[in-house]
């Protein structure tokens, strides 16, 4: 929450694009004047103060896509389009559902229902799932074991598992520190990509606890490709 104030940190790895869920609407985005402002704004929610926002430091422009269904919710297909680059994001702020427990079923079905969107060339996934596989249960679909499984059919990864050559649940990098304790640590956001993008993978960075913990319980999954 509160990006308006953190801004600044998460500017030092000089991004392309960001997405930062929690991120309060852009009316209240009121920058510090040092505070570099970003070149195009993409937010969607329901509270002004707490929602999914994607900003563009770069040439890339956001765009919502049309096939959108805010049933599934905050998880947003979108356009991104540059000068050098285009691809489809489904960025991710995945909510509890009214009637379970799982933060899976939203996610499993996005890749169900934008399942043509997500077989394209150029694909990537980003964002808070609130899910991880040492959560999984016996007998439910919509476990995160299965949302990765069913992403790879597609040829879709997540590039930590990737570059880092670990598992899914068996990371040894956490995204999140709950409540900021150190003793509670998941991995549950990701960046998964299509071929295209595995193939200029660079570099996958988690931020640490003792550089993050100030201005948030979640580390930035930072992401590098060679475009």
């Amino acid at each position: 929450m509160a990006f308006r104030k953190k801004a600044e940190f998460i500017l030092t790895k000089k991004p392309d694009i960001l997405i930062v869920p929690e991120s309060e609407h852009p009316d209240k985005l009121k920058f510090k004047n040092d505070v570099v402002v970003p070149n195009d704004v993409f937010w969607y929610g329901d509270n002004p103060n707490k929602g999914l926002g994607v900003f563009s430091y770069s040439d890339l422009k956001i765009l919502i896509l049309k096939e959108h269904n805010p049933d599934i919710r905050y998880i947003v297909p979108l356009s991104i389009k540059g000068n050098n680059i285009d691809f489809i994001l489904l960025a991710i702020w995945c909510q509890k559902p009214a009637n379970s427990d799982n933060y899976g079923t939203h996610t499993w079905n996005a890749i169900k229902y934008y399942k043509e969107i997500l077989k394209r060339d150029k694909v990537i996934i980003a964002g808070d799932l609130n899910s991880s596989s040492i959560w999984d249960k016996p007998n439910r679909e919509a476990n995160h074991s299965n949302i990765v499984k069913e992403l790879e059919k597609i040829g879709i990864e997540s590039m930590y598992h990737w570059y880092n050559k670990e598992e899914q649940g068996e990371e040894s990098c956490p995204t999140l520190y709950m409540h900021r304790k150190l003793d509670r640590p998941y991995h549950i956001d990701f960046c998964f990509a299509s071929d295209f993008f595995i193939k200029k993978l660079k570099k996958v960075e988690i931020g640490t606890y003792d550089d993050w913990m100030n201005y948030s319980d979640h580390n930035p999954v930072i992401v590098d490709y060679e475009i």
